[in-house]
């Protein structure tokens, strides 16, 4: 069974893009435009890893990992931030609340599928 990626981001084209290549790349994807229905379809669904913006509405992506990490089923769950915001301070943030990476926009898709195998164990 394929594994499953859950991507929370409010910006349609990289929301759609994310999910064409990661379904090519053999994934299940679900996709999310922010970060309250994000968070309800991670709770839900249980994915294998979340990629998810940082800067949404409804609930911004700090919060979307703080209640993962609280969540017994979904605590050591990979988490990738996808963000514009390369500040050292989000940064430090985002890895003191277990984010597993931190990726800038824009990203190359290679080597995010690179990160991507290397979170979920994967080789190749």
């Amino acid at each position: 069974m394929p594994k499953s990626i859950l991507v929370i981001e409010d910006e349609a084209p990289i929301r759609d893009n994310l999910r064409r290549f990661l379904a090519l790349e053999g994934y299940t994807v679900a996709t999310e435009p922010n970060g309250a229905l994000g968070l309800k379809r991670a709770l839900a669904e249980l994915p294998d890893l979340i990629l998810c913006d940082v800067m949404m509405p409804e609930m911004n992506g700090f919060e979307v990992l703080a209640q993962l990490r609280q969540s017994g089923s979904l605590a050591q769950v990979p988490f990738i931030f996808l963000t514009a915001s390369a500040d050292r301070d989000s940064i430090a943030k985002g890895v003191a609340l277990g984010a597993a990476d931190y990726v800038t926009k824009p990203f190359d898709l290679t080597q995010l599928a690179a990160l991507v195998r290397r979170r979920l164990g994967e080789t190749g």
